[in-house]
């Protein structure tokens, strides 16, 4: 099947040809023509499945049919793509406008929310080569990290698509300054993860402002629990598409355990596999921000080509940090969970867990940051032996093990042992007495634990530890 099949706008289909995309993916062949019809759609798919034109493609055709508004008659200037500002979904350093007392309030007919900041401006750079044809399409992404006036400056004038985190929608709407009455199409893309970052109330909230006829296209990775009260109260008999989920194995990406006796022991086996020649790019995640910090300070003195990613830092920086990531300039990000969610780049050839995810299912999220677009990615745990029922909960979730392997001349000195036939690994860890106060790691019931040397701090906020906080 090509695009040509799916029935879609002739603007949107020269665009499509134009990035060089000729066959849709699975997730494309089943949700554009569904979702073209009107109805509401929960869809779970793979990271790297091509979602995001899944679910824009259908909206932008209903905006597309319905023609150019009054009053669009000039198109309006747009930057090339790959320098889009601000109004668009990247960085802008034009002050920012004083707000008039005149503001009008526009009414957007697309609405996505996004769990990051960093996810959002993804989906708006895509929507924004996806419109090239349609250049008369007005974009605004409403993240937090990006001063109000600025935002306001985007809100002005007409305006057909808004992209965002659901905290700073909510504050725009609450201040009377976005208007969301004529929404023909509200999409949640990764709600599982917007649910538990802690933003039910708020998507609700958004969700209520929006007309009560709109078609609704949800995306999570699980219809489970929490998602599946979600749709309930958000959607009118939504139909299901589900071509992947947590257990599906990834086929392009090459999976490995490797066991570390200590700190000392963890950090050789990192530096080992940085310097390998097969390492494009990688991402290093961590579990603090201040691991993230300290990780890249230490990379970078390596004479690594490292930087810090996570939420803790201010947005103009992480949007720099990301276009270093992307023009090659970067070679090693180290990151934290909430950074790193939405992170599309094809040449990550490498992701690295020094630091174990909070959950099971972000394990899954990291891991698809490589074997992206067709591309083969590795994806390497480096634990130490109490670390050894976090692995268990991961392959549980997953139920596939993680191949354990050694490094000739970093071999563990305690060697793991089989786990009694028992499914879920092919070895574990032996049961050693452990440190006073190691504990277990972050978010499996116990105290973070991590580096512990001169000059690294021994404690921090785990990024997303507090679910009410606001990730936006």
């Amino acid at each position: 099947m090509s695009f040509d099949t799916l029935g879609l706008h002739p603007a949107l289909l020269k665009a499509v040809q134009a990035l060089g995309f000729s066959d849709p993916t699975p997730v494309q062949i089943q949700t554009i023509p569904t979702a073209m019809t009107g109805v509401d759609l929960m869809v779970s798919s793979s990271t790297g499945s091509g979602k995001t034109a899944a679910f824009m493609l259908p909206a932008l055709h209903a905006i597309a049919e319905a023609g150019k508004p009054e009053g669009r008659d000039r198109p309006e200037p747009r930057e090339d793509s790959r320098r889009f500002d601000d109004r668009r979904g990247g960085p802008d350093r034009r002050p920012a406008p004083r707000e008039s007392r005149n503001f009008k309030v526009q009414t957007p007919r697309i609405l996505v929310m996004a769990p990051t900041r960093e996810l959002a401006q993804q989906v708006a750079q895509a929507t924004f080569e996806l419109t090239s044809e349609l250049r008369w399409l007005r974009i605004a992404t409403i993240v937090g990290g990006v001063p109000y006036g600025r935002q306001l400056q985007q809100l002005r004038g007409h305006l057909d698509i808004v992209i965002g985190t659901p905290g700073r929608l909510l504050d725009h709407i609450r201040n009377g300054k976005l208007d969301l009455s004529n929404v023909k199409t509200l999409v949640l893309d990764e709600a599982d993860r917007m649910l538990d970052m802690g933003f039910i109330d708020d998507i609700r909230e958004v969700a209520d402002a929006t007309p009560a006829d709109r078609q609704t296209l949800l995306f999570s990775a699980t219809f489970a629990g929490p998602v599946a009260r979600l749709a309930e109260g958000l959607m009118r008999e939504p139909r299901r598409i589900e071509l992947a989920n947590h257990r599906d194995v990834h086929t392009d990406i090459s999976q490995r355990l490797h066991w570390a006796d200590d700190i000392e022991h963890k950090n050789a086996l990192l530096d080992h596999l940085l310097r390998g020649v097969d390492v494009q790019q990688a991402i290093v995640f961590t579990s603090t921000q201040r691991d993230a910090d300290w990780l890249a300070e230490r990379l970078e003195d390596d004479g690594h080509a490292a930087a810090a990613l996570h939420g803790g830092m201010p947005q103009g920086q992480r949007n720099r940090t990301l276009t270093k990531l992307r023009e090659g300039r970067l070679r090693v990000l180290v990151a934290t969970d909430v950074a790193a969610r939405g992170i599309d780049v094809p040449t990550i050839s490498h992701v690295i867990n020094y630091g174990l995810p909070m959950t099971a299912e972000d394990y899954v999220h990291r891991i698809g940051r490589t074997g992206r677009a067709g591309r083969s990615g590795l994806a390497v745990t480096i634990v130490e032996h109490r670390d050894a029922g976090a692995i268990r909960r991961i392959e549980r979730f997953t139920s596939q093990p993680i191949p354990v392997e050694t490094i000739v001349g970093l071999e563990p000195k305690r060697q793991p042992r089989p786990m009694n036939g028992k499914p879920g690994g092919p070895s574990r860890p032996g049961s050693g007495p452990r440190k006073p106060g190691s504990g277990g790691r972050p978010g499996y019931g116990a105290k973070p634990s991590g580096p512990r040397r001169e000059g690294h701090p021994s404690a921090d906020r785990r990024e997303g530890s507090f679910r009410p906080r606001r990730a936006d």
